[in-house]
């Protein structure tokens, strides 16, 4: 991700490891991303692979889903 910007709260992001898309709710020390289910109920989970997150949509643009 050396030429992107690294993963934000509140941008949506698709997890290759976990083959599975969620939003970005807490960043941690700047190297562990924990991320919740993009739709419905469901359990966090988290990231030390930022190179493993491809951007689906950015924060900017969630705000104007809501």
């Amino acid at each position: 991700m050396s030429d992107e910007r690294s993963p934000w709260v509140g941008d949506l992001m698709h997890d290759k490891d976990a083959d599975r898309r969620g939003i970005v709710t807490d960043v941690r020390g700047g190297s562990l991303w924990v991320l919740r289910p993009e739709l419905g109920p469901g359990k966090p989970w988290t990231s030390d692979r930022p190179e493993m997150l491809g951007l689906v949509t950015p924060r900017e643009e969630m705000r104007d889903w809501l």
